[in-house]
């Protein structure tokens, strides 16, 4: 697992024999993910940890190694979803992370307090700190693929991330709403002037689908997330629809359980960007 340099043309390809490159941590030499996944949205409320989860089970199923490094610190929600009741533990070497049922690696703040509901009331530089630690100090061991489930806003969270994490590509989750699209085209500038590689735009909560006469209802409007993304300059993933049983297996714990044929498609997609970008290098 390499540091991020400045002195070289890809962070992630770095030996670690550039000067400006940050001795690695024992966690660090042997651990080694090959490809970082930002997922990034800027606004809230648009279902980030939900794509962020189930495109790592989806994933997982087609015989990847998966982490998630939940980075939305005051408000994470990734344990919760996966059912992960038991703490983070650490060793000499460093944090070891919790796994799923079906061997998804996680790190959470909430894996490390008395309570899942207990309030995280700290400024800005330590909540970045403690992002970077979780990419410095985890024990990630082997991963093809970690995903980063990043905070709503272009704050600390995401500039921490950006300039100390070798992030592969970036997957920026919307929905219909104007308001949505107003506040994503921040992320995306944002993320632009980091030279970010977007895997694409996933527009969540597109429709909902009666149960009796199965007609399409586009309740927050119609979707126009192929229309943002061309006008942005970056590919589209795909829409997804507002699915109750995502949701009741969410709060259950059990996402893992669920399955859908639109994640495992954007998964595909994401699996063929990374190797377009891995042999471009």
């Amino acid at each position: 697992m390499a540091s991020s340099c400045s002195s070289c043309s890809s962070a992630s390809s770095c030996s670690g024999s550039c000067p400006s490159v940050p001795e690695l941590t024992e966690a660090q030499k042997i651990s080694n993910v090959k490809n970082v996944i930002a997922i990034m949205s800027g606004k809230g409320g648009v279902g980030k940890s939900s794509v962020t989860g189930m495109l790592a089970v989806s994933l997982m199923r087609q015989g990847y190694k998966v982490g998630i490094l939940d980075a939305d610190v005051t408000g994470p929600s990734i344990p919760k979803i996966f059912g992960i009741k038991d703490k983070a533990d650490a060793n000499e070497i460093g944090i070891v992370p919790a796994v799923t049922p079906k061997g998804i690696k996680i790190i959470s703040l909430n894996l490390m307090i008395p309570n899942e509901d207990d309030p995280v009331i700290w400024r800005g530089p330590i909540i970045s700190q403690l992002v970077k630690q979780f990419w410095t100090d985890v024990i990630w061991e082997e991963l093809d693929y970690l995903l980063i489930d990043l905070p709503p806003g272009t704050g600390d969270v995401p500039i921490s991330v950006f300039q100390s994490i070798p992030v592969d590509g970036v997957v920026i989750v919307s929905s219909p709403q104007q308001l949505a699209n107003m506040v994503v085209r921040k992320a995306i500038k944002m993320a632009n002037m980091y030279e970010a590689n977007f895997y694409g735009l996933v527009e969540n909560m597109a429709y909902v689908e009666c149960p009796d006469c199965h007609k399409r209802i586009e309740i927050f409007g119609k979707p126009r997330g192929e229309k943002e993304a061309e006008f942005n300059e970056i590919p589209f993933l795909g829409e997804l629809p507002i699915d109750p049983k995502l949701a009741e297996l969410s709060d259950a714990g059990n996402i893992e359980e669920y399955s859908s044929e639109y994640f495992d498609r954007i998964a595909q997609k994401l699996i063929a960007r990374s190797k377009e970008k891995a042999s471009k290098e």
